[in-house]
């Protein structure tokens, strides 16, 4: 009788699996979702400060140090690195049946990777090479002995310009930087959302072409969909609750420079050959190609 029970649960659990990832999946495969999703974040980061103006500061999503602000933001792309990693490699296996093939197919990661450690080094020497140093004085005494080197400002403290080298070095100094600053969060978060959206894309078409599709990728497959959505969720708390234009703005349009510019229209144009295999969409020829053999 347990038997029974536990095997028409499992019958059940497993038929709103494939229900609810194949509604997902129709979804996400949907032109409008393929052809306009990168505009719809645009049109995010571009008005999300606005959300300022309704938010409480007192929201627990207004506190920096929030459970998901630690535990995903400081290691955005090493999450997006294992789940959308996992999703291309089982589902590459499933259609090709060969372990090279798939593989081969992470080197759209491996070039996404490439281009944030670039942005990132990029970033920092801009920011470091425009912005000064400064130690904020909050004694009369200290006010009077450096009058030559002080900075005016009615609306905070004055302040004594400091030769530190670098924003990393000032800020472990104690002291305040000012400069450029472009907002790494959104930027990182904008391109993990842009590529999470193109490779999952991918998956409604190419259960189409018949092949059996296990629930361990179907489970990957939901966990990318989430993290997608925590993604985008994260977003609009910084955006809310840490308004900081133009740095967030510029933030998000170098995330889709990187993401329309060099990656999709860059990288996964190329001729295919050993590393490069084309854009997501080239899954569907795995098929066709492993069948010929």
């Amino acid at each position: 009788m347990l038997y029974k029970i536990h095997n028409s649960v499992n019958k059940l659990l497993h038929w709103a699996l494939e229900q609810f990832t194949d509604l997902t999946a129709g979804l996400l495969a949907h032109f409008l979702f393929r052809q306009h999703f990168h505009f719809l974040l645009s049109v995010l980061v571009m008005f999300g400060p606005a959300l300022s103006r309704w938010v409480s500061k007192y929201s627990i999503f207004g506190n920096k140090n929030h459970y998901l602000y630690r535990l995903f933001l400081q290691s955005c792309w090493g999450w997006t690195c294992v789940l959308c990693g996992s999703f291309i490699f089982l589902l590459s296996y499933c259609i090709s049946n060969s372990f090279i093939h798939s593989v081969r197919h992470l080197s759209r990661l491996l070039v996404a990777g490439t281009l944030w450690t670039l942005f990132r080094r990029l970033l920092s020497f801009l920011v470091d090479a425009s912005g000064s140093c400064f130690e904020p004085l909050q004694s009369p005494t200290e006010v009077h002995r450096n009058p030559g080197a002080l900075l005016d400002s009615d609306t905070g403290p004055l302040l004594l310009l400091r030769e530190e080298k670098g924003k990393a070095a000032c800020l472990k100094a104690g002291l305040q930087w000012q400069g450029c600053e472009v907002s790494d969060d959104i930027l990182i978060l904008s391109l993990c959302c842009l590529i999470l959206a193109e490779e999952i894309a991918v998956f409604g078409p190419c259960m189409a072409l018949g092949k059996t599709v296990g629930a361990s990728l179907r489970i990957i497959f939901l966990l990318c969909v989430l993290l997608l959505g925590l993604w985008i969720f994260l977003i609009l708390c910084l955006l809310a609750h840490f308004p900081l234009f133009p740095s967030q703005l510029v933030g998000g349009a170098l995330g889709y420079l990187g993401w329309k510019g060099l990656y999709y229209k860059g990288w996964c144009v190329l001729k295919p050959g050993w590393c490069c295999l084309g854009k997501p969409k080239a899954l569907l020829s795995d098929s066709t190609c492993n069948m010929g053999h």
